[in-house]
């Protein structure tokens, strides 16, 4: 069987991929991704053994350039994109039985027409349950289109959502729909999605309420066990003292990096720790030269979060799962997007704070950390680390395959049943 993964998104978008590329590999699949040319998903599908078809623009350059994306330039980047993912999923699809999508509307719509045109099946999958329409939550609200505060309904927001899409995006998709002989969509959100798409993440740390209209697979979320050893002098340090706090956000260019650097630092420091601070896209780098800091690149999370007293970071869905999975209490600072939604669930469950407000002060965050550096805390982060499922990438590989050994779907279990 031969099955293409695509996906056009920051790190945290890609590496579940990588997860399910495993165990589709090692159940005998033949598997491509496309994905964003940047060097780091390359180098981390090709330590897996996965073909990666550079497609789109630089995700990491993109975001990180000194003139950042504006809503004004959405219309011709969505027509890249879709123009891009269509054209680059057609020619890497050839002989494929699935493909599967996630990532940017415009990069999805692309690949959903590649599989119309081929007659391909397509599979849609989001990793956070606030991404997909229901009763039970509003939409995350879409760049330049705050969602009405004056309404409560989510069925109406969420009808407003699929408005706003079409808005956005319906001209330029259906051009390009067009253009390749496809008929035009006059809800490309739902079309994209379909009425059946696969949640890939945790049902403990981010489940999905029934009943709701669409049909959501929740597989649980995807990942491969990381076997890279961390650097000596990372160990060194480790061992050095007690468990110090990680502070990283990611793929996400934070605004004024060195004062939240040292905002964060110095929080650490006012609570006795020692700090492991992640350089990421925002190029976190520390502020003095005390020894109490150790700053690092691209490392093995799941077994740096087993070593640290704490994780602090954006609350994007990866992050927030290998913190949860390696039991570390958590201190989630939301930047946008779905990371208010896993903040939340990271102080509902009881693992952690969440901060107020996407900018750290020294204050703010050593407030944080008193409430996520106490026992009780720690003690029910182990807890609901042991409740987490660890077989999600197998689960929709089995799936895809049509070789779960599962009657049905995987069901999340109900927020108010999470242990």
């Amino acid at each position: 069987m031969r099955v293409l993964l695509s996906a056009y998104d920051s790190r945290g978008g890609v590496e579940p991929l990588v997860g399910l590329a495993v165990r589709l590999v090692e159940r005998g699949a033949r598997v491509r991704v496309c994905a964003p040319p940047d060097e780091e998903f390359a180098e981390r599908l090709a330590g897996a053994g996965v073909d990666l078809v550079p497609t789109g623009r630089s995700v990491r350059r993109l975001m990180t350039g000194r003139t950042p994306p504006s809503p004004a330039g959405v219309p011709r980047r969505a027509a890249e994109l879709v123009a891009e993912f269509h054209d680059k999923v057609t020619g890497a699809a050839e002989g494929c039985d699935v493909l599967v999508a996630t990532g940017l509307v415009p990069a999805v719509a692309g690949v959903r027409s590649a599989a119309e045109k081929l007659g391909i099946r397509y599979v849609y999958v989001s990793y956070q349950p606030v991404s997909l329409p229901s009763p039970y939550h509003p939409p995350i609200p879409r760049p330049g289109r705050p969602l009405a505060p004056d309404v409560t309904d989510n069925r109406v927001l969420w009808d407003r959502d699929a408005q706003d899409v079409q808005a956005v995006f319906g001209e330029v998709i259906n051009t390009h729909r067009a253009s390749v002989g496809l008929p035009s969509v006059d809800n490309l959100r739902d079309h994209v999605f379909t009425d059946r798409p696969w949640l890939a993440a945790d049902p403990v740390l981010a489940p999905w309420r029934q009943p709701a209209d669409l049909e959501v697979v929740q597989t649980g979320a995807w990942h491969v066990p990381d076997e890279r050893p961390l650097p000596a002098e990372l160990l060194a340090f480790l061992d050095a003292g007690a468990p110090p706090v990680y502070v990283g956000f990611g793929s996400i260019p934070v605004r004024g990096p060195e004062d939240v650097a040292r905002a964060a630092i110095e929080a650490v420091r006012a609570r006795g720790r020692r700090t492991v601070l992640s350089r990421g896209w925002a190029d976190l780098a520390a502020v003095d030269d005390q020894k109490d800091c150790f700053v690092v690149g691209e490392v093995n999370h799941q077994a740096l979060f087993r070593r640290v007293a704490a994780v602090v970071h954006h609350g994007g869905a990866g992050t927030t799962t290998t913190a949860a999975r390696a039991g570390a209490p958590q201190v989630v600072v939301p930047q946008g997007g779905d990371q208010p939604y896993f903040a939340g669930r990271v102080a509902e469950l009881g693992i952690g704070a969440a901060h107020e407000g996407p900018t750290p002060t020294v204050e703010s965050l050593s407030a944080a950390l008193v409430r996520a550096l106490t026992p009780a805390t720690g003690a029910r982060a182990t807890a609901v680390a042991g409740a987490m499922r660890t077989d999600g990438a197998a689960v929709a590989a089995g799936l895809l395959l049509g070789a779960s050994g599962r009657e049905d779907p995987p069901v999340a279990v109900p927020a108010d049943r999470a242990p």
